[in-house]
């Protein structure tokens, strides 16, 4: 008889089950690594603004009375106003000593 070459389908399905077992390992982490870039998006978002704040101030001696009078203004931000990228929506207009709060933003 000839002895034929190629894999036997026990170690086929052996092979299939160790690549489940990294995939049910690998796929939760990739998924919650998209989650937590959102949620540093939104911090360095929350960052810019407050510098924009700060800048603000700096050219006109008074802070803003609201973060919409910021956020207008093509000066500071000429592609429009920062949206959250988690929640795609606009940062919260109350300004806590002049400053966007990150409490006042929860995901």
């Amino acid at each position: 008889m000839r002895r034929r070459s190629g894999f036997t389908l026990v170690e086929l399905m052996i092979v299939v089950l160790i690549l489940g077992a990294l995939a049910a390992i690998a796929i939760p982490r990739i998924m919650g690594g998209a989650v937590v870039a959102k949620a540093n998006a939104c911090h360095t978002n929350i960052d810019l603004l407050n510098s924009q704040l700060e800048l603000y101030y700096a050219n006109t001696g008074a802070y803003p009375a609201t973060l919409a009078i910021l956020t207008a203004s093509t000066d500071y931000f000429p592609d429009g106003a920062p949206l959250c990228p988690v929640l795609n929506a606009a940062y919260p207009a109350p300004l806590v000593d002049n400053r966007v709060d990150d409490a006042l933003h929860v995901h």
